[in-house]
């Protein structure tokens, strides 16, 4: 039996800036990873002997958690800016350069000539009827409240898209608060949906500005903060399932690795199965519907093309993909060498990165949702970057292509989602020296995990110094 202070069980990026945040305190956190590798879905991988980013490749800048992290750890000064091209949408109507003044698809400014572009004339005028309409007139879903508030042409050429490629998922069946936090309130206060888009934006408008990455990919970041646990006292050990966690009256008791761990306090961040499977036993079935939450399969393609023709960027940093193109398998392309001028820079000229996304859900009644075998993936994905970008792509082009799988990277914040969050952290806080961290519970993307493992942690510290 091995005594600790505190056990951070999962590697991922919560885990990582949990036990980071522990470690800069001086508590000598132990974080314990099942697999071989730190991270989660920012991950590494080589294709066609380039080092790219095999999950996450940007984290959004709305929140500052990341970029002070990312201060804090020495990269600060490697913080990149995507090149300023804009995205773009296949649509039911076409492709287009998506509008620059919205928030998830949704539209800030109607008048828009990419909005009126995408939704038509008749669009625009049912649009409008948001600016008159009430703000009590609200919905507990995404796709609810925009179709209420702004119309179907909306919801399905612009929200669709976005929500589907960002989130994986259909917006009719997201909370709205879970996903855009602080939309409802800010509807409330603008008087209309496009007011609180615009509220929530704080003025940008510059394609690109709402994300940023970091020089040499994401996954510099993992490596960073696992330097900076073991340099602080921290211990990290990878192939370390934990199967049992228990109560005493001392503190906890862990099974891991085979071997008996106990800890005066432990934060979980894990995914939705394997943390309801271990509190069940602590605070039993009523306290956990926020940990089983459903969660969208991702697959990524990858592929390295030399094709001098791809240099314009055709579509600027890329596509996000409607789901009722029904000719299209993937939900979204980025163009990684026309989005990051310091990946285009180090490669070869004529060389370029193009990664297709696959995986939704709840889209079944519009298209189908089936991801091709691995063996036939590189060949689809390059006829679906041809249709996308608008160049027939040669085979003979390709250099190298990758397929990698996260089975469940993008959980759904499904209506209840945020009361179900509230349930099970008050639960865990009955105990004084429990936590839980994670994308289940926070939401997907680098800026909500980190800045809610950095809260769970400041929580936990409070509670049990007193």
């Amino acid at each position: 039996m091995t005594a600790f202070r505190l056990i951070v069980v999962g590697g991922g990026m919560a885990g990582l800036v949990a036990a980071h945040r522990l470690a800069m305190l001086g508590l000598r956190p132990l974080l314990l990873e099942a697999s071989s590798a730190l991270g989660g879905a920012v991950a590494r991988h080589r294709v066609a002997g380039i080092e790219l980013d095999a999950g996450a490749e940007s984290f959004a800048t709305a929140r500052p958690a990341v970029s002070q992290l990312l201060a804090e750890l020495g990269l600060g000064e490697d913080i990149v800016a995507p090149a300023p091209l804009g995205s773009w949408l296949r649509h039911a109507g076409g492709t287009d350069p998506a509008p620059r003044t919205a928030l998830l698809g949704i539209p800030g400014r109607l008048g828009d000539p990419d909005v009126r572009r995408i939704i038509g004339g008749p669009g625009v005028l049912r649009a409008r009827l948001d600016t008159v309409l009430p703000p009590r007139i609200a919905a507990p879903t995404l796709g609810a409240l925009v179709r209420r508030r702004m119309g179907t042409r909306v919801l399905e050429r612009l929200v669709e898209p976005v929500v589907g490629g960002v989130h994986s998922a259909d917006p009719s069946l997201l909370e709205v608060d879970a996903v855009v936090p602080g939309l409802t309130a800010a509807l409330g206060s603008a008087g209309s949906l496009a007011g609180a888009v615009r509220a929530l934006r704080g003025g940008r408008t510059a394609p690109g500005a709402a994300v940023a990455g970091i020089r040499g990919g994401m996954a510099e970041l993992p490596l960073a903060l696992a330097a900076a646990i073991i340099g602080n006292g921290g211990e990290i050990r990878c192939g370390t399932a934990v199967s049992a966690l228990e109560q005493t009256p001392t503190g906890w008791v862990l099974w891991g690795g085979g071997e008996r761990l106990t800890a005066d306090a432990v934060l979980l961040a894990l995914p939705a199965a394997p943390t309801r499977a271990l509190l069940a036993p602590v605070l039993g079935g009523s306290a956990l519907p926020a940990a089983a939450e459903p969660a969208t399969p991702v697959t990524l393609a990858t592929l390295v093309i030399d094709d001098a023709r791809l240099d314009a960027a055709p579509r600027g940093t890329g596509l996000l993909v409607s789901p009722r193109v029904t000719e299209i398998g993937a939900k979204a392309l980025t163009h990684a060498t026309a989005k990051w001028p310091w990946l285009a820079a180090s490669l070869p000229p004529g060389r370029h990165v193009l990664r297709l996304s696959y995986g939704r859900g709840g889209f079944d009644s519009v298209i189908s949702t089936s991801v091709p075998p691995d063996g036939a993936l590189p060949s689809a994905a390059l006829l679906d970057a041809g249709a996308l970008l608008g160049i027939e792509l040669r085979e003979q082009d390709v250099r190298g292509s990758a397929v990698v799988h996260w089975p469940g990277s993008l959980p759904q914040a499904r209506e209840g989602h945020t009361a179900a969050v509230a349930r099970l952290r008050g639960a865990a806080a009955s105990f004084p020296g429990l936590a839980v961290a994670g994308s289940a519970l926070a939401g997907n993307g680098l800026a909500a995990v980190v800045a809610d493992s950095e809260a769970q942690v400041t929580a936990l510290v409070d509670r049990i110094r007193h």
